[in-house]
This record gives C-alpha cells, structure tokens and sequence, in this order.
C-alpha cells in the first residue's frame, strides 16, 4: 500500500469540503460523528490532492505508511 490520506482533526472545521470533493474516500463515522478516511487499497490521487488544496484548514496530508 502507498501514502494514506489522513485528517487532523484538531483542525478540522466539519465544513465537509473533503465529502462533497471526496465521497470514495470521506465519510462521516455513525459512531463518532467525525470525518474519517475510508480503508482503500488504493487512494485516487488527484481527488485527493483536490481536497488537500480545497481544504479551508489545512487538515488533510498525505501520510507514508
């Protein structure tokens, strides 16, 4: 597996860019009510730095495994 999108979520506003940008890939957990990254195999890069850059927080990194 390669990089990993992960969220910090002491940052994370709730603005649910990365959901709107991102749906293969952001949730909202049932459980806690928080923004979560779905376990894939492989993650689409491009949405995914789209989402990095729409971020208003900054929240949203790439993470080597």
């Amino acid at each position: 597996m390669g990089k990993v999108p992960v969220i910090d979520l002491r940052d994370c506003t709730d603005c649910e860019a990365c959901l709107e940008l991102c749906p293969t890939v952001f949730r909202r957990s049932n459980e806690t009510g928080q923004i979560e990254v779905v376990d894939l195999e492989d993650y689409p890069e491009e949405e995914i730095a789209e989402a990095i850059a729409m971020c208003p927080c900054d929240c949203i990194a790439w993470q080597e495994p």
